[in-house]
Parts: structure tokens; C-alpha cells; sequence
């Protein structure tokens, strides 16, 4: 059974082995950490851009890379606390768009499936997963629906934020909990109305 705990610590000093990071099928980052993401990891950015650009990646999957590691120059001294892998956990289609719920299931599934052979068979035991991206639809959606409390249909509801407390945080529990020998941070921005 995975050990899940939530963090404040910045997640790019963590040691993690797998980097979960919440992205878009557009190929655009807005988030300033997952654009640090973009620099720090070039191999990881160019894969994932292709496959959007390529229109092979869709909301609702993830794109697992395997790190290229640097074998001379200065970048030898930092890779001991650097990734082996980068999921790219596909949770929207676009950067403004709310994520599903339909989307963060299916993705957290594929996830999951592909972690089991990595613990297995290469010894992965500790991830990281950034919640910046799905927290900053929950501060969206608390104004959403206060501006939207009096129209009830099915559409306006799907298209609203998931909430953090209610649906992703059980969602993620569901789905990654089930990995035995896993200790998953989870790495939350310091805000005080969460």
C-alpha cells in the first residue's frame, strides 16, 4: 500500500524517482513551476510538445519519459537528485480549461498502470506529484460558483473546477494508494484558505 502525505516543500528539491506533473494536451505551461519544469527537464519538454504537437496525446493520459542522464559536464553534480522519470499526467485539454473529472480518472489510471512495472521491476519508491495546477481550479472554482449559484444545469456544472477536498484529493488516494512499496508526496503551494 502507496504512503501518500502532503508537502509544502518545494517539489524540485525533492529526491523523488518519478515526477508527476499535472499538464494540458495544448503543449502550453502557464504554471511558473511546471516552466521551470520546461527548462530543468529539455528532454522531457520536447517529447511532450511533440506528442501534442502530433495530436497523440489526449486529455486524460499520461505521458511517462524516461530521463536521459548527463554524462560529462556540470550537470553530473546535480543528477543524483533529479528525476529518473517524468509522468506527464494529461488532465485538461487546454490551459484555461477546467480538468474533468473524467479526465483526472482516466489519467490517474493509465498513471497507475504504468508505475506497477517501474516499482516492480526498477526499484522506483518514491514520487512526487504537484498539485498546484489542480489547486488553482479550486481557488477558480469557489468564484465560479459563487457568480454561478443560481444556474443549475448539467453542462455549466461540467464545465466548473474540480474541488480539491471533495473530488481530486479522493481521486488521487483511489487510484495511487493501491501501489504497494510507494511513498507519493504530494506538493501543495503554501495557501491559507486550503
Amino acid at each position: 500500500m502507496a504512503i501518500l502525505s502532503l508537502t509544502h516543500a518545494p517539489i524540485l528539491s525533492s529526491n523523488a524517482q518519478v515526477l508527476i506533473l499535472p499538464v494540458n494536451s495544448a503543449g502550453v505551461l502557464l504554471d511558473p513551476v511546471l516552466g521551470r519544469c520546461k527548462t530543468l527537464f529539455p528532454d522531457n519538454y520536447q517529447r511532450y510538445y511533440r506528442a501534442c504537437r502530433d495530436s497523440t496525446l489526449h486529455a486524460g493520459s499520461c505521458l511517462l519519459h524516461k530521463r536521459q542522464r548527463e554524462l560529462t559536464g556540470l550537470g553530473v553534480a546535480h543528477n543524483g537528485h533529479q528525476p529518473n522519470y517524468i509522468a506527464n499526467l494529461v488532465i485538461s485539454d487546454h490551459p484555461y480549461h477546467p480538468t474533468r473529472t473524467r479526465w483526472l480518472n482516466e489519467a490517474l489510471v493509465d498513471l497507475q498502470q504504468q508505475l506497477i512495472p517501474l516499482i516492480r521491476y526498477q526499484g522506483i519508491r518514491r514520487a512526487a506529484l504537484l498539485a498546484r495546477p489542480l489547486l488553482s481550479d479550486t481557488i477558480s472554482n469557489k468564484e465560479a460558483s459563487a457568480s454561478t449559484s443560481n444556474i443549475n444545469s448539467i453542462d455549466n456544472a461540467s464545465a466548473l473546477p474540480l474541488d480539491w477536498q471533495t473530488v481530486v484529493l479522493p481521486l488521487i488516494t483511489q487510484h495511487l494508494q493501491g501501489l504497494s512499496k510507494l511513498r507519493i508526496d504530494v506538493h501543495m503551494p503554501k495557501l491559507p484558505n486550503i
